[in-house]
């Protein structure tokens, strides 16, 4: 079994806002964590927004035949 590799790390310069920045220290924040975390949440957003916008068509089709249709299966439905 392969140990897991660990993630290249690269050292960056960013400016924050000091006030934020020492209350954040002060809660024992973890900076390096909460940003990984947080361009994750928004490049995953940002893959989802790109995914919605290419597929835009086939969702806008799928959702009017369902209103003029419904489901196949609303036949079968016992509720």
């Amino acid at each position: 079994m392969h140990e897991r590799m660990k993630p290249r790390k690269r050292a960056i310069n960013l400016s924050v806002d000091a006030d934020l920045l020492d209350s954040a220290k002060a809660a024992g924040t973890n900076l390096s964590s909460l940003l990984e975390g947080a361009l994750r949440a928004e490049l995953r957003h940002q893959r989802w927004q790109a995914w919605r916008e290419q597929n835009r068509e086939a969702i806008a089709a799928s959702n009017r035949e369902l209103a003029e249709n419904g489901l196949w299966c609303d036949a079968y439905r016992a509720w």
